[in-house]
């Protein structure tokens, strides 16, 4: 493995959003979470990590999933039951430090249209158990013109 690059043959990079997004305006990346998702709930289904482990979601998160959450899918991967949402959080300038929960579907299409960036992070949460996994991150709002 070459030295200093982690593997990566040197090169450094970044999760900034803007360095996401990359060099055009008018593309916005996701990034996916869902290889880290299944590593997790394979290594709880091997004994490696306990319930306790991967049911650690903060009251304020399982509060918002209860009150605003969006159902996902498909059942908790933990405990089978079928309370699992998903929450949206969209940090950004202008935004408290700790984000803005979405509560409505119209909220993310005011985000679009303003000026950006505005990173969005979707979260699944599960109110009977606590699971709680990152989704999905993307990033929306409109990019000033040079």
């Amino acid at each position: 493995m070459p030295s200093g690059g982690g593997g990566y043959g040197g090169a450094v990079m970044s999760f900034r959003p803007d360095v996401i997004r990359g060099p055009s305006a008018s593309h916005s990346a996701t990034v996916d979470y869902r290889l880290a998702r299944r590593h997790l709930i394979n290594e709880h289904r091997r004994g490696r990590l306990s319930r306790r482990d991967v049911c650690d979601a903060h009251p304020d998160l399982v509060r918002a999933a209860q009150n605003v959450g969006a159902p996902a899918d498909s059942p908790c991967p933990i405990c089978e039951e079928p309370s699992l949402v998903e929450v949206t959080y969209v940090f950004g300038d202008r935004l408290p430090a700790f984000g803005r929960c979405i509560t409505k579907e119209a909220e993310i299409e005011q985000f679009r249209r303003q000026q950006g960036p505005y990173a969005c992070y979707v979260v699944e949460v599960c109110s009977s158990c606590r699971w709680n996994h990152l989704t999905r991150m993307f990033q929306i709002g409109r990019v000033a013109r040079a």
